[in-house]
């Protein structure tokens, strides 16, 4: 199917120059951002983000974090790649089609023995009507709090018969959600029939479906998954309950460099920045910020504390995006230990607030 192209603009500054680069996707904008350094100066790590900072004051003024000696976490990164190399092998999975509804499966598969809840309905779109499912795996916690960790899994609906299967974006947020699973899992103690608690908070783990603008990218046409979970949530007091909301997304690419959204939470992003570099990973954070449009937005224009932990700068000039050639080969393990380790560390360091 031929789709029209649109532009994203996107700013990179350096120091005493600024280009503007107008990057052609194709179809429908995963999201809309622009990178900004201030004035004029590099973007090398995020303002205000210390490695001593893990909290503020009231007055929004850091609070100095004590010696912290807690081993450090870490993702299985091989398996993780195994599971996005088995979540692209399913092809197009575009809702409503046969693969999408045979990935459902094989992430409940992964999740036999854990405490699973449906979010399934019927959304209206532009092109008709699409069953729509969000996957949620909760691990209960001793701490009265929710973190959210959120990645989905389908993709484009626009691109269907290119031969487009979504690699880094829609597998690679699939594939670390089921790595965090294990992480989680192994992490309880008790047995499978009985598990305890995890020693702090709970963690809700989310496969998300309809992130993808069935047409073209609008307030209406994309994130009908996280549009309809938001709402429940606040129609049933969940909302309340959510400590920090973190949305995994295209965070497999072997050129890892995570953009600071600045659509989200400016101390959760902060924290995230600390986690990194308490794993040696800074280098790959924050070199670029702007604001992005993902499924963290109707839960953090709700006022839920979010962060998108996303690489929107997937190839020269953004090329890979949206395009057939989102393949496995542009990916790497090490880009998915990264991202994986980073976060396991955020959720240790919410644990302690």
């Amino acid at each position: 199917m031929k789709v029209s192209a649109i532009s994203i603009l996107l700013t990179i500054v350096t120091v005493g120059t600024a280009s503007t680069i107008a990057c052609s996707n194709g179809g429908s904008a995963h999201a809309r951002w622009a990178t900004t350094a201030g004035s004029g100066a590099p973007v090398s790590a995020p303002s205000g983000a210390y490695a001593s900072e893990v909290t503020t004051s009231a007055t929004g003024a850091p609070i100095p974090a004590s010696a912290d000696n807690a081993p450090l976490p870490h993702i299985n990164a091989k398996r993780a790649f195994q599971y996005t190399r088995e979540v692209t092998a399913f092809g197009e999975r575009y809702m409503g089609n046969e693969n999408h509804k045979k990935l459902e499966r094989y992430i409940l598969d992964h999740l036999k023995g854990d405490q699973i809840e449906d979010d399934a309905f019927t959304a209206d779109t532009v092109e008709g009507k699409f069953p729509v499912r969000n996957i949620i795996d909760k691990f209960p916690g001793t701490k009265d709090g929710i973190i959210v960790i959120m990645g989905h899994y389908d993709t484009n609906y626009w691109l269907r018969g290119t031969g487009y299967v979504g690699a880094n974006d829609g597998g690679s947020s699939t594939a670390i959600l089921l790595e965090f699973a294990n992480q989680l899992r192994g992490a309880r103690s008790g047995d499978s029939a009985s598990p305890k608690k995890r020693d702090g908070y709970s963690v809700w783990l989310v496969w998300t479906d309809g992130e993808e603008a069935v047409k073209t990218w609008t307030d209406t046409d994309s994130l009908y998954g996280t549009r309809h979970l938001a709402e429940t949530w606040e129609k049933d007091g969940t909302l309340k309950k959510i400590k920090a909301l973190m949305v995994m997304d295209m965070i497999g690419d072997a050129d890892l460099d995570i953009i600071r959204n600045t659509n989200g939470t400016s101390w959760l992003l902060d924290l995230i920045y600390t986690a990194a570099e308490r794993m040696g990973y800074q280098s790959h954070f924050y070199a670029l910020q702007g604001p992005i449009e993902d499924d963290h937005l109707p839960f953090y224009n709700r006022g839920v504390p979010s962060a998108d932990v996303i690489d929107l700068d997937y190839g020269y000039h953004n090329v890979f995006h949206h395009t057939p050639q989102d393949t496995m080969d542009k990916l790497s393990p090490k880009s998915l230990e990264i991202s994986g380790d980073t976060i396991l560390e955020t959720v240790r360091l919410l644990d302690q607030r």
